[in-house]
């Protein structure tokens, strides 16, 4: 087998980590980009990608192919498999869509097809899980009549320069001819370079554990966080002067959130149990984090009176995106809103879209001169824009001001992390 040019890939998922895959292997190969959401399709078909990664000049100068028929894969060889891993409510491994485009695809295998996962699996899932479906549905032999590989995704969602093609790329395969071919593959599009792991097990860990050990050090600085408050001083100064050390790590504390970070570490700790290991401090970590927000509405609160009107600014799980998944923020934002009237506002949703997703009313448009309290839970570049001067003249006169992760640096800001 050899990589050629006559090869067709086959994107399965166009979200944050599809889209730009199948924008940048459309440069060197015929691309399938294919997503089950006919609007999703329907909007890229228009050269408009609602999450920003991509502009909309590049999609229109694009030559993928995109489609929400799963017919059209039927010509490709190539598969890369790029759909959410989610949890379930109790923090186990959501692999229904996993297992769903396994099947999908294994219709349309035939002899040495290859299918490569990106999405972030505990150790073993590929090989396990995925593989046994792929020979079932597709009655061909693993390592035989087709071949499995996994290249982690790393994007780094809203970041616009650290991107798919400057960030290394793990690459791996089921046997030594299939990890070159899909070192290869991805040489092509990746000009920071690729690592070959020693295995699809190596790869899949290595991936999990870069969240997990990002979803750690975020939980250590929060609980100093937590620390510092109490002892009357700012974190923000701590880590200024402990970042004179060379060797102290650049974490700041963080409400994590998303479909990363925030949910990552349970996929490694679902296999450590699974293997007779329970991780404590692993577990622990999520527990702070998840607990922050509460930490958070507790501490601000006590300066709120009873028939406050409250604006809320942010819901987004991390800056300068519109993805509001598993967001922090608006956790935050529903504890404050079960005993205040709190009216949300981020200049990156689309309002009729978050009413439909979350059954909670978005302003359009801020009041003037009506609330008691304002808080800025996101740091959107949007919002930084907007000018303090005129964010503050929404509220009444002397109303309060909490810019927790404090984006204007004021001296009028009643409390930040």
């Amino acid at each position: 087998m050899k990589l050629k040019k006559k090869n067709i890939l086959g994107i399965v998922g166009l979200g944050y980590v599809g889209l730009p895959l199948a924008f940048e292997f459309s440069k060197y190969f015929e691309v399938i980009g294919f997503d089950i959401n006919k609007n999703r399709v329907k909007e890229l078909r228009n050269n408009f990608d609602e999450n920003n990664e991509i502009s909309n000049s590049k999609l229109k100068n694009s030559k993928v192919k995109y489609s929400s028929s799963p017919d059209d894969l039927k010509k490709c060889n190539i598969f890369i498999i790029t759909v959410p891993t989610p949890v379930l409510k109790n923090k186990k491994p959501d692999l229904r869509p996993l297992k769903n485009s396994s099947i999908l695809v294994a219709k349309y295998l035939k002899k040495n097809s290859i299918v490569i996962y990106e999405s972030t699996v505990f150790p073993g899932c590929t090989e396990e899980v995925c593989v046994p479906l792929l020979a079932k549905f597709s009655e061909l032999k693993y390592n035989i009549d087709f071949f499995c590989g996994y290249s982690p995704e790393r994007i780094n969602f809203g970041d616009k320069k650290h991107t798919l093609t400057s960030i290394k790329k793990i690459t791996s395969g089921s046997s030594p001819q299939i990890s070159n071919i899909i070192d290869k593959l991805y040489a092509r599009i990746i000009k920071a370079g690729t690592y070959k792991a020693k295995s699809i097990k190596v790869a899949e860990t290595a991936k999990v554990i870069e969240n997990t050990q990002r979803d750690l050090n975020i939980a250590l600085v929060n609980e100093f966080s937590m620390i510092f408050d109490r002892l009357n001083i700012k974190t923000t100064d701590v880590l200024k002067a402990a970042l004179t050390k060379w060797n102290f790590l650049d974490f700041k504390p963080g409400l994590v959130g998303g479909h990363c970070i925030g949910v990552d570490p349970y996929y490694l700790t679902f296999k450590s149990k699974k293997i007779g290991y329970n991780p404590k401090l692993i577990l622990r970590g999520r527990k702070i984090n998840d607990e922050f927000p509460k930490y958070i509405a507790n501490k601000i609160s006590k300066k709120f009176k009873k028939k406050s009107k409250i604006l809320f600014m942010g819901a987004s799980f991390k800056n300068d995106i519109p993805d509001y998944r598993n967001s922090k923020s608006l956790s935050l934002y529903k504890l404050l809103n079960k005993k205040y009237n709190v009216d949300i506002y981020d200049p990156l949703i689309d309002p009729n879209k978050f009413f439909k997703d979350q059954k909670i009313k978005m302003l359009k448009k801020i009041k003037k001169n009506y609330y008691d309290v304002i808080i800025i839970s996101v740091q959107h570049m949007k919002i930084k824009r907007m000018g303090l001067k005129k964010i503050l003249k929404f509220g009444k006169k002397n109303s309060l001001f909490f810019d927790i992760f404090d984006l204007f640096k004021s001296k009028i800001n009643q409390w930040s992390l």
